[in-house]
């Protein structure tokens, strides 16, 4: 016998620019939307009817449409909004999931002061969330980051690893450590401001990196995410990604040359692949 299993459908990369218009002030924001439907879709895959099928594109417009009466100024909040939209005008859906993501934009300092209308955007790093709600009531709240490249320049060893008669890499005492983190964690309740705990856990998770003594990445992984369990009571959770960009030291010895930990080249790949989720113990 052949049964439909698990299914979903959704509008995927929604993107969306929104200028709210303070009087001589702008703020601007740059979000890409992700939504996807779980419920009563076997007689759309099996059959062919479509009469429980939201369009895609319709998943789109109430983007906008949305955006445009939302007071929300966070992701975390405009994904509870957009997901309970969903829920309370499609009663085929049993659950919805809203992710967001959000570029960095900043005003633009001109004479060291920022610009009211003018932006720049500072980095590739991105902000993310990720709501889930079900019509049973469940519902879940990930917040996080990605591509928040950083580099220690000391601090940072590997050796004493396993090695075997294919292994040429030479044990570090004193080596660059890079990485594009990428990081997400889950609120315990839903009663938190997420706009003030994330730029905490982004903090902690900066703080830690910088001063935290490496023996490998998996080493300085566990330490990020064990601090902010330990001081944000307000996470569950949290996953860490952290692909290990190396900076490879160059050999100057055949220019006559020494090379005091000073030049080296960077390697994007292959790199080394590391997460990990840490969560609180009962």
């Amino acid at each position: 016998m052949i049964a439909l299993a698990e299914n979903r459908y959704g509008k995927s990369r929604v993107r969306l620019v929104q200028v709210k218009r303070r009087g001589d002030r702008n703020d601007f924001r740059e979000w890409t939307v992700e939504i996807l439907f779980t419920g009563d879709f076997a007689s759309c895959f099996v059959e062919g009817d479509n009469r429980n099928i939201l369009p895609t594109d319709t998943m789109k417009n109430t983007v906008y449409s949305l955006a445009r009466e939302s007071s929300q100024t966070c992701l975390e909040e405009f994904g509870q909004e957009l997901a309970d939209f969903f829920l309370d005008h499609n009663p085929q859906l049993s659950s919805t999931q809203v992710s967001i993501s959000e570029k960095s934009w900043e005003h633009l300092l001109v004479e060291g002061k920022p610009h009211p209308t003018t932006f720049v955007q500072s980095s590739s790093e991105l902000q993310t969330s990720e709501t889930s709600r079900a019509r049973d009531g469940a519902s879940s709240v990930w917040s996080g980051l990605d591509n928040l490249v950083i580099m220690k320049t000391a601090g940072s060893e590997f050796a004493g690893f396993l090695k075997d008669s294919l292994t040429t890499l030479p044990e570090a005492a004193d080596r660059l450590l890079g990485t594009a983190l990428r990081a997400r964690w889950k609120y315990s309740t839903m009663d938190v401001s997420f706009r003030t705990l994330r730029k905490s856990i982004r903090q902690i998770l900066l703080g830690v990196f910088a001063e935290h003594i490496s023996k490998s990445v998996q080493h300085t992984l566990y330490a990020m995410g064990e601090v902010v369990l330990q001081q944000i009571p307000e996470v569950d959770e949290i996953e860490l990604n952290m692909p290990n960009r190396h900076c490879l030291l160059v050999d100057l010895s055949r220019f006559g040359q020494d090379n005091p930990n000073e030049i080296f080249v960077p390697v994007d790949e292959p790199h080394g692949y590391i997460e990990a989720r840490i969560r609180r113990q009962d």
